[in-house]
């Protein structure tokens, strides 16, 4: 029977109560210690069933339970406290404020597929949605005038349990959005605020709910209302779900109706940052905007849209790129080509790396990283292996100086390490530790912090988790129908005084999660060979629904715990969410990470378990490769590249049980003190906090974004659009004429005052001489290309040296000079090149023209 009438029921509470619905509704409270122990104070029970979610207890506690606590001095004094310090964080004066005071109002809005914040709100899969999370959470902190766009997911990603065989099935729950920290935006009529996007022969309607993420709102939209037909309904029902034309509609309604939506809630957005490529026809609407509302034409569009967009790419593989056939390009979107006045095949190379290969898919990625004038990726090695992937996109620009950054990834620190952590490091480091830069003072009061108490705090942490995962499987097991003997064995498993293991991660093919099984009696023998330095795992995840050999790989892991009878040894602990997530970040001795180098782009779970003091035992692949993995874990392998992965696996396996053998176990039973204290693991875990903590940090990280990215674009958006878009009206007709005359250019003559033979640090005089045919010296920079040279006849380890402009010679070549000299001895040489020069330009390599001497 369908309803009449629908009504939204608020929560009702007693007016000194009031300060409760705040908190609840502000996800402030999943990083204050205060608030948190709030609500847990309120119903403990309810607390934990309704997966810590202080709007569905509010909504759903016994009216007594909110009588009883009105009259509890303690209770209200300590919500109190929290309401003052969610009203002194909102009003604190930011990082923000102190770098940009002088600059003009400006705003950045950060496009994510999905958003990892709290477990209550599942619409994440995984390490990129935790990201995009904690970088809103620390975009708060810092001050940051961010907004977050995303979709909001009636059934999320899905809830993973095991079957009796262990392979992986999936429940897809309802989300109650009623019943979440979740505000429905309105009109100022009352009625519901709503966007309207175009797709084929219709039109898709998505209303707009907002999550406030301390400071940050994050808006998503919801396409599950009418008017919309059942299939439309379904474009926001699950996070990577459906086909590929379920995965296009999502993307126009991610970027087209993200760009609509934050339009329609009045934000003049200064810098755009996409979040993976899933965003990128944001670019598209923006472009039409202009054209159509602002009287730009394409050209000039582009260049302001290029101009203040940014892109991270997550993706260290092409196959984890979107693509999408020509013809369906065409049909979804087919209509832009005609807005821009572009030819069909031109539109379509907006996504192709090679604009002449007329088969090639349309990649969001190359669409991405072509409309964005900042493009990063999360690791220093992740951004070598992505300039490597899309160098193509900059014909004739060294590898190395292809203009994709890296900004090294980080977590939020207040989310991810556990409370009774938190409150030590408080105590002993002062409550600035989970801001404080890398070479803080702070830090070296790492060894004021007492062993015993780190020590027996972390003994804390880990029995949380055993308790926690033996009430987990139980609550499983009893779901599943198990039999009582299973159950009972359940309640056993784990040991919380045995050196602990943890892996938990998405359970793709080449983070190879059965790694540490390929030498099935060699790691029984390290499992159960000696029961005075007995070693246990605890390991979690989930695979893609349609991967097939990532769910093999967990149905291989449970059957290895059977088989072998390693029931209490080892655990698979199913539908792994951010709370198991932080229970075993916190409660595991050692972090196990085992991906094929080098397809692991990031991997933030490891900096969380060091924030914890957790040692990392890894792979040198993504963060790892950049922390010192020698004072705070260790490295499997070092580094080394094998074109056979059997190969591979064999020597990182063997590698794996070596560690294990002769360092890991030893250090963690065999040093011990009177005192039954292992030092110098303590040590180790030391140096895991002090070297870790504030550099794989979120507020490192975003700080950076701030500072590379949002700023300058930020800046650059403001400088484009004044005087009615006058520069970057200029602009894109200077670019024009470059584009018309670039290829006429002709270095003519270069003249080296010196022989073959030269000494170190001798000066070298350069003297050259260009034709740049109709286009003059203020167009372009002339650089000298100097390094060594290496076994194929290359210049490696370039330093780029800027001519100086001499004039014009009497038949008209521009003339410039420069003097070098090479520090190191050896084989070196030198090329000259031209780049394009503007003072609105991001970079010389953002036209795509370089011009090098033959």
């Amino acid at each position: 029977m369908q309803p009449i009438r629908t009504f939204n029921v608020s929560p009702s509470l007693p007016l000194r109560l009031e300060p409760l619905r705040r908190l609840a509704y502000n996800l402030h409270w999943d990083w204050n210690v205060e608030s948190k122990d709030l609500f847990r104070r309120l119903d403990p029970d309810l607390w934990e069933s309704s997966h810590h979610n202080p709007v569905l207890m509010l909504g759903t506690i016994n009216q007594g339970r909110l009588l009883e606590v009105v009259e509890d001095e303690g209770f209200l004094a300590q919500m109190d406290r929290a309401a003052r310090q969610l009203e002194d964080y909102l009003q604190e004066r930011t990082w923000y404020q102190k770098q940009r005071s002088s600059k003009p109002k400006e705003c950045y809005a950060y496009f994510s597929a999905e958003f990892g914040l709290v477990d209550c709100l599942p619409v994440y899969s995984g390490g990129l949605g935790v990201l995009a999370g904690d970088h809103l959470k620390s975009a708060s902190d810092l001050g940051l005038p961010l907004v977050g766009v995303g979709l909001l997911y009636q059934q999320g990603y899905f809830a993973q349990y095991l079957n009796a065989d262990g392979w992986q099935q999936e429940r897809y729950p309802i989300n109650d959005f009623y019943n979440m920290p979740l505000h429905l935006e309105r009109n100022p009529d009352g009625s519901e605020l709503r966007i309207a996007v175009d797709y084929p022969g219709r039109k898709v309607y998505a209303r707009v709910w907002r999550v406030q993420v301390g400071m940050v709102p994050l808006y998503m939209l919801d396409t599950n209302i009418e008017p919309n037909n059942p299939y439309d309904h379904d474009i926001t029902d699950q996070l990577y779900g459906g086909d590929i034309d379920m995965r296009i509609h999502q993307e126009i309604m991610l970027g087209i109706g993200g760009v609509q939506m934050l339009k329609a809630l009045g934000y003049n957005v200064t810098a755009y940052h996409m979040n993976e490529g899933h965003a990128a026809f944001s670019a598209l609407e923006r472009i039409r905007i202009l054209i159509q509302e602002e009287g730009l034409s394409y050209a000039e569009s582009r260049q302001v849209v290029a101009s203040s967009n940014i892109f991270t790419t997550h993706t260290p593989v092409p196959a984890g790129i979107d693509l999408f056939a020509p013809d369906k390009i065409l049909y979804y979107l087919g209509y832009y080509a005609e807005i821009f006045g572009l030819p069909k095949e031109q539109f379509l190379g907006l996504g192709r790396e090679n604009t002449g290969d007329l088969s090639a898919p349309f990649s969001m990625a190359v669409l991405a990283l072509k409309m964005a004038t900042f493009s990063n990726g999360v690791a220093q090695l992740h951004g070598v292996v992505s300039r490597q992937m899309f160098k193509g996109l900059w014909q004739k620009v060294p590898v190395e100086e292809v203009p994709i950054a890296a900004i090294t990834n980080g977590v939020h620190a207040r989310s991810c390490v556990a409370k009774s952590t938190q409150e030590l490091y408080d105590r002993y480091l002062g409550p600035n530790w989970s801001s404080a830069a890398p070479d803080s003072p702070l830090w070296e009061r790492m060894d004021a912090i007492p062993d015993e108490e780190l020590w027996r705090n972390h003994e804390r942490c880990r029995l949380d988790m055993v308790l926690y995962v033996r009430e987990h499987l139980v609550k499983h097991l009893r779901d599943r129908g198990a039999a009582a003997a299973e159950i009972n064995q359940a309640q056993e498993v784990l040991d919380p005084n045995v050196l602990t293991i943890g892996f938990a991660r998405r359970f793709a093919t080449y983070k190879r999660a059965t790694l540490w099984m390929r030498d099935l009696d060699r790691i029984k023998q390290i499992l159960q060979g000696n029961k005075h330095r007995k070693l246990q795992f605890v390991i979690a995840g989930k695979a893609h629904p349609k991967d097939i050999p990532g769910k093999e790989l967990i149905r291989d892991i449970n059957h290895f715990i059977r088989e072998q009878h390693l029931e209490k040894q080892v655990v698979f602990v199913p539908n792994y969410d951010i709370h198991i997530a932080r229970l075993m970040v916190a409660g595991c001795d050692v972090w196990l990470n085992t991906p094929r180098r080098p397809r692991e782009a990031s991997g933030t779970s490891g900096m969380k378990a060091a924030m914890n003091g957790l040692l990392n035992l890894s792979v040198l692949d993504g963060w790892w490769d950049e922390a010192d993995y020698v004072r705070t874990g260790w490295s499997i392998g070092h580094g080394e590249n094998y074109d056979d992965p059997n190969y591979q696996d064999e020597v990182e396996a063997n590698a794996l049980y070596e560690l294990l053998e002769k360092e890991v176990i030893p250090l963690f039973y065999e040093y011990h003190d009177v005192d039954g204290l292992p030092r110098a693991w303590i040590a180790k875990m030391k140096d895991a906090i002090r070297l870790n903590c504030p550099f794989f940090n979120t507020a490192r990280m975003v700080g950076e974004y701030a500072q590379r990215a949002y700023f300058p674009a930020s800046d650059r958006y403001h400088i484009l659009t004044v005087d009615n878009y006058a520069p970057a009206k200029e602009l894109a007709s200077w670019k024009s004429k470059l584009r018309d005359h670039w290829f006429n250019i002709r270095i003519k003559d270069i003249d080296v005052s010196e022989d073959t033979d030269i000494e170190v640090n001798q000066t070298v005089a350069v003297k050259a001489k260009v034709d740049l045919a109709t286009l003059t010296n203020d167009d372009v920079r002339v650089e000298l290309y100097q390094g060594s040279i290496d076994a194929n006849g290359e210049i490696m380890n370039a330093v780029p040296v800027v001519m100086d402009y001499q004039g014009q010679d009497a038949t008209g070549l521009s003339v410039y000079t420069a003097n070098i000299t090479y520090t190191v001895s050896g084989l070196q040489g030198l090329s000259l090149r031209v780049l394009p020069h503007h003072q609105h330009l991001s970079s010389p390599y953002e036209p795509r023209l370089i011009a090098w001497a033959e």
